[in-house]
């Protein structure tokens, strides 16, 4: 069967590498220039029943091992005057190690014959023919015709009108990423504070999350629960928005609140969205959807890239299993990914309340004791 996915993301590319690795090739289209075109983000925690699963149905699972992060399940909890509420060293015995995204992904794409991504094509819209078949339009003006297609290409998802309405929305909270650099040397009080993996700082609307990259630097994901355009107007440059967002945090800790004015290069804005808890949809023939075009949903579950990756595999292993009838593939694989989104939606949106609440760090606590 001719398969055609549109990204090359961490889900995209574990449904072409579970299939290379049985037999069938597919086409993997991405906008990007090159597979370096743009870094791929922070550390990624996963999680030994979904993301662990993709990998060893990829046949990479000892692979991965190198790329573990070895001590980046540490945690720290602090309440918004920089008491520690919660700390735990990583013992190497956790379920859900951390490694880097950028190597991750280029891990899958090691894994794939050359040619099977096609950089810098850019989808802009689909349409069927028919009989499961559908056109696919690029930005270059060219076309191609595939049996099977998947919309792999995140939340603002080309494909995703072919099989619904639905668009995702602002949940109410912004993130502004930055950088510290070189900790241990530049900013030792920072390294100090964050500790050697995931660290959260909360207050009532505001959060400073971060994490200890293994090369040496945090990455911090400043948390605002403010307009969706309050960003965007309030950092027109790296220096005004460092300005602005620590100004955001003045009754708080100066310990915490230098981890924001201390930082070093590039400001990134990132407004949060999310599809409606439970998306779904009906069968439509010869198309589906995987990862965050399917059920994109705010991080504070850390569910999506696993859910990215199992839903690559199991698409994979369903077609691969199929003995040819696509339709009875894409069904069975959306039976078992819609419940499994819903649950990590519903999650992730209850997450984010607690997280932000009035008596926050409090709920963030109890729920990894509980855990």
């Amino acid at each position: 069967m001719n398969i055609t996915i549109v990204g090359a993301g961490l889900g995209g590319l574990m449904l072409a590498s579970v299939l290379h690795r049985n037999g069938f090739e597919a086409t993997v289209l991405d906008l990007d220039a090159s597979a370096s075109a743009r870094t791929q983000g922070g550390m990624l925690d996963i999680h030994e029943e979904s993301g662990q699963v993709a990998l060893r149905a990829a046949g990479l699972y000892d692979a991965f091992l190198p790329l573990i992060h070895r001590g980046g399940e540490a945690l720290r909890v602090l309440d918004r005057h920089g008491a520690v509420r919660m700390s735990e060293e990583d013992d190497g015995q956790g379920a859900r190690p951390e490694v880097e995204r950028g190597e991750l992904r280029e891990l899958l794409l090691s894994s794939l014959p050359a040619g099977t991504v096609r950089w810098g094509a850019k989808v802009v819209s689909a349409r069927p023919l028919g009989d499961g078949r559908h056109e696919v339009a690029l930005a270059d003006g060219s076309t191609l015709v595939t049996d099977v297609l998947v919309g792999a290409d995140g939340a603002w998802s080309r494909i995703r009108p072919l099989v619904s309405d639905a668009r995702p929305e602002y949940t109410g909270i912004s993130f502004v990423e930055l950088d510290l650099l070189d900790v241990a040397t530049q900013h030792p009080e920072a390294a100090a504070l964050v500790g050697g993996g995931m660290f959260f700082g909360l207050g009532a609307g505001r959060g400073i999350l971060a994490h200890r990259e293994p090369d040496g630097s945090v990455h911090l994901y400043v948390a605002l629960q403010v307009a969706e355009d309050w960003v965007a107007a309030h950092c027109p440059d790296p220096v005004a928005a460092q300005t602005a967002v620590s100004a955001e945090f003045a009754d708080w800790a100066p310990r915490l609140r230098a981890l924001i004015e201390s930082a070093d290069g590039a400001v990134v804005p990132r407004p949060v969205h999310a599809l409606p808890v439970g998306h779904e949809w009906a069968r439509v023939p010869g198309v589906t959807l995987l990862g965050d075009a399917a059920h994109l949903m705010s991080p504070f579950a850390g569910e999506g890239a696993n859910l990215a990756m199992i839903d690559g595999a199991e698409l994979a292993l369903a077609l691969v299993e199929s003995g040819g009838d696509v339709e009875a593939a894409l069904a069975r694989y959306e039976k078992a990914m819609f419940p499994r989104g819903e649950e990590a939606a519903r999650d992730s949106a209850e997450n984010l309340v607690t997280m932000f609440a009035e008596n926050t760090p409090d709920g963030l606590v109890a729920m990894f004791e509980g855990h």
